[in-house]
């Protein structure tokens, strides 16, 4: 099931963006086959971003080992890791080496700076990512400190969704070419390439450097959350006039009172009106008079209330497997429906049959483990 059945795609284990990577692989319908280190984590069956995949364990320290990993990458479409710039290559599976063998590979490198560059070789997790590229400046309120983003804009919308991106350019140009290439999938890239549309406000004059003081981080009063009398929040989001003058008339209030509402100056009186409206009734009856309409509002669920809510419910946009709730697999699609594919494996469970359907005899297979090679 799902549009990229018959991909064949390995992926080398890591933490974070290459494992959403291949999850949303897998849920589109590749064959995701992950190589766990010998030595590695059990592995987990709640490790969503694990789902759709088999394991198996190669110690690629080991010759033999490394040699396994070469045939099972002979008959892969694409590639996936996340080590440090010349980890692979002093392993024996850099991209020259992949490529020998495979001319057809797509080669996906998943890393925070970048292959090259000054900071290449430093360490770093999402919030350093961003914090390079403006975009962790630019959450917050006023006078307080950035606000990181949980780990969103660099690990997963830039970094593990636009390496999956990058490889389905890849498997297009090979596919119509015979030609594999590398894939340098960098986080800072990818949040500096999700904060093209706030640089571009910049640019047009319509974006200050002062965070908590623009249109859309929460300055605006029509672009913000609101407490309410039961100490739950709702997202308030009316841009455009005709949605304003429709918030303001379900509140009892006339749009003509705020002609200047585009003005900051304006803001902080507004906000104050607001704020003292929301907090005289409950989120939920506040939903009852607004949600669904063009007023652009929204509760502000947490984590236990947003599967249960009734639009989620009703899209599915959630599921529960084996008793724990999960999101379910996006974007959707008319001819190839897409569905959560199988539980995430332990480590090297699967190392047997893998082997065994890439060609390896059981003789092979005993003396890889033999070698201490497999797990």
């Amino acid at each position: 099931m799902g549009p990229l059945q018959g991909l064949r795609i390995i992926e080398f284990a890591g933490i974070g963006p290459g494992p959403f990577c291949g999850m949303v692989l897998a849920d589109l319908g590749a064959e995701v086959l992950r190589i766990d280190r010998k030595d590695g984590p059990p592995g987990a069956r709640e490790d969503f971003t694990g789902r759709g995949r088999r394991s198996v364990t190669l110690d690629l320290k080991s010759p033999a080992a490394v040699e396994a990993a070469l045939r099972l990458v002979e008959r892969a479409d694409a590639l996936i890791e996340g080590f440090r710039p010349g980890v692979m290559e002093r392993l024996g599976l850099g991209p020259e080496t992949c490529l020998g063998r495979n001319p057809r590979l797509v080669y996906g490198r998943m890393t925070g700076w970048g292959q090259e560059g000054p900071l290449a070789q430093a360490a770093g997790h999402d919030m350093n990512y961003i914090a390079l590229t403006g975009a962790l400046w630019s959450i917050g309120r006023p006078g307080e400190r950035p606000v990181p983003p949980l780990n969103l804009v660099g690990d997963y919308g830039g970094g593990g969704m636009l390496l999956a991106m990058g490889l389905l350019a890849g498997l297009l140009h090979a596919r119509g070419t015979g030609q594999g290439q590398v894939v340098d999938a960098a986080m800072v890239d990818g949040a500096a390439l999700l904060m093209a549309p706030i640089y571009a406000m910049k640019a047009r004059g319509r974006w200050g450097n002062e965070r908590g003081a623009n249109m859309l981080d929460g300055a605006a009063p029509w672009y913000d959350t609101y407490e309410c009398a039961d100490g739950r929040f709702l997202s308030v989001g009316p841009i455009e006039p005709q949605f304003f003058a429709l918030l303001c008339q379900k509140l009892g209030l006339d749009a003509k009172d705020f002609p200047d509402r585009m003005d900051p100056a304006a803001w902080p009186a507004l906000k104050a009106r607001l704020t003292a409206i929301f907090r005289t009734r409950t989120r939920d009856d506040w939903c009852a008079l607004l949600e669904g309409t063009d007023a652009c509002v929204a509760p502000v669920l947490d984590m236990e209330e947003a599967p249960n809510h009734p639009h989620n419910a009703a899209r599915g946009t959630f599921l529960a497997r084996d008793g724990v709730v999960q999101p379910a697999p996006a974007p959707r699609f008319s001819a190839t429906p897409v569905m959560a594919g199988r539980t995430p494996p332990l480590r090297g469970e699967d190392t047997d049959a893998v082997l065994t359907d890439a060609g390896f005899a059981e003789a092979e297979i005993a003396a890889l483990r033999e070698q201490g090679a497999i797990g």
